[in-house]
């Protein structure tokens, strides 16, 4: 009960910190953290192992935390991550109850007056659940690694390894937290000669369906792709429409052919993603005239769990052309019949169209332009960066350039990739090393499933987006490739050190405090479990990997 009651503790003292994504909080509870580690005897005694790295060019401030603990006599090179992110979405959601969002205590006693849903209410009611905001996503996951590590750290030499604290802001958003903390963390390697064995995640797992009380283990991380489409068509005045081509509806044929299509889902022995889901659908006439629309985008969120990135570009160029190829012919068929009913004589608006992706574009600006092609394009980036323009306009601000710089007039769609990108990556049992782990994952779940008597669960993705997927990369060169070379304005608004995760490649997987409706105003985290089962858990993995 000792672990228990002091998680719990330290979790309230997390929540209470106001930490919301893109908010000074942010910063606020990585100095809490650090504080909470310095009061360790044992970084007190060796400060140096206790490091803070500033994200670069951050007005607000924000920071990773790390803890490097070291086991038996100081010189043992098996290490454990144990990493966390420490944002929380917002608290719009709560509504009235908003002021009390970070107050677990204070929220308790204001909820049993309020119309919660009947599932909610059951759980207020037993007492066995901690509601606020972040409680489950994740502040109590880590509140768990803090205070594993603070007991652990008491005993040191009776530790055979090294584990490695860190805690990142801007998960919700962009994982700018870890993508900055990458560099660190290979230096950290070389340095203190550290062997990754494993990195766990503690973020939230939750129920797969009503009355679910499967813990699950996931051995991996989904990944997602943000692709975007560019569409030129030809403007007319709208008395002459059938001359124009519509960029429109090339657009909502696009999403007619990708959203919610299964055909799109990546599957990986027996797990399906979800299949991508439109973002964002827009034509980019500023302001009303009748003159049709020239250009549209949209894009699409789309998961990964295998599939390498040159064939998911090969996949999107083809719903292009399908795309301007359905449209065209609609837009002839029905020429053809008003030419029918008016009377007039029909000629065939057939032409020809052409999909590019913007390693193509570039290539063709680059024979144009007269300069320093990358130089434009930083001149563009800049100018879009500083007009205060959302990451994905920017990335579109340039295509959009570079279409004009080649005097584009034919009907085309210029596929690309924007912000934000999360690398997939599994432990994969056709690699030696890795079902290794697996099997050894698999035991030790088996083992603390009959001493506890909880139904254990291991499956490879997590199906949130996590930090996890920047520690190891499955892709091919050919595809980290081919993702740089056609992502528009890459190294200022994404730079993910893609070669730096390859070579950490850290076998990643996430464990996770249980709870339910994260992102909800009924977050809460189930205490018994995630308090008084998941340390022991925890304490068996380190122990077996390093025993």
């Amino acid at each position: 009960m000792e672990l228990f009651e002091e998680i719990k503790t330290l979790t309230k003292r997390l929540v209470s910190i106001p930490s919301m994504n893109g908010t000074a909080g942010e910063r606020d509870i990585a100095d809490a953290i650090e504080e909470y580690l310095r009061s360790i005897p044992y970084f007190a005694a060796h400060p140096e192992l206790v490091i803070v790295q500033d994200l670069k060019d951050d007005p607000l401030g924000r920071r990773n935390v790390m803890a490097l603990l070291k086991g038996g006599n100081g010189n043992e090179r098996d290490t454990i991550l144990l990493h966390g992110h420490i944002d929380t979405v917002d608290v719009d959601d709560f509504g009235k109850y908003k002021p009390h969002a970070f107050d677990c205590d204070r929220l308790a006693e204001v909820f049993h007056d309020a119309a919660l849903p009947e599932d909610a209410r059951r759980d207020l009611e037993s007492g066995d659940y901690l509601f606020g905001r972040g409680a489950c996503d994740m502040k109590g996951g880590d509140a768990v690694f803090l205070v594993l590590a603070k007991h652990l750290a008491e005993q040191p030499e009776k530790l055979h390894g090294n584990l490695l604290l860190s805690f990142n802001p801007v998960e919700e958003t962009l994982h700018g937290g870890i993508i900055e903390e990458l560099p660190l963390l290979r230096q950290l390697q070389e340095a203190h000669h550290l062997i990754f064995r494993l990195a766990i995640n503690n973020d939230f797992i939750c129920p797969m369906y009503a009355g679910d009380t499967t813990r699950y283990v996931y051995t991996g991380a989904v990944g997602k792709l943000l692709p975007m489409f560019y569409i030129i068509g030809r403007e007319t005045h709208v008395a002459q429409c059938f001359e124009g081509f519509s960029p429109d509806l090339t657009a909502a044929e696009l999403v007619r052919l990708i959203d919610r299509n299964p055909d799109y889902c990546d599957g990986y022995n027996g797990e399906y993603t979800l299949p991508p889901t439109v973002l964002k659908m827009q034509d980019l006439k500023p302001r009303y005239n009748v003159q049709t629309p020239h250009t549209a985008c949209v894009y699409f969120n789309y998961f990964v769990h295998n599939r390498q990135v040159t064939e998911i570009m090969a996949q999107l160029k083809n719903a292009a052309r399908t795309a301007l190829d359905n449209v065209m012919q609609l837009a002839d068929a029905r020429y053809r019949d008003y030419c029918a009913l008016y009377g007039n004589q029909y000629s065939p608006l057939m032409e020809k169209t052409q999909v590019l992706d913007y390693r193509a574009l570039y290539e063709l600006a680059k024979g144009v332009y007269p300069g320093d092609l990358d130089a434009y394009i930083d001149r563009v980036t800049d100018a879009s960066i500083a007009t205060g323009d959302d990451m994905r306009i920017t990335s579109l601000r340039i295509v959009q350039a570079l279409s004009d710089l080649c005097g584009i007039k034919t009907p085309t769609v210029v596929v690309f990739f924007a912000t934000p990108f999360c690398p997939h990556n599994t432990l994969k049992r056709e690699m030696p090393d890795e079902a290794a782990v697996i099997t050894e994952l698999e035991k030790i779940a088996a083992e603390f499933a009959e001493e506890s008597g909880e139904t254990l669960k291991l499956q490879q993705f997590f199906p949130s987006l996590t930090d996890s997927s920047y520690l190891k990369i499955d892709d091919d060169a050919e595809s980290i490739a081919l993702l740089q070379e056609c992502f528009p304005g890459y190294q200022k608004l994404y730079p993910v050190p893609l070669e730096t995760a390859k070579a950490l490649n850290i076998p990643a997987v996430n464990y996770g405090v249980w709870g339910k409706d994260c992102h909800k105003w009924t977050e809460r985290i189930y205490m018994p479990y995630s308090f008084g089962k998941l340390p022991a858990f925890i304490l068996k993995t380190i122990h077996h990997f390093f025993d």
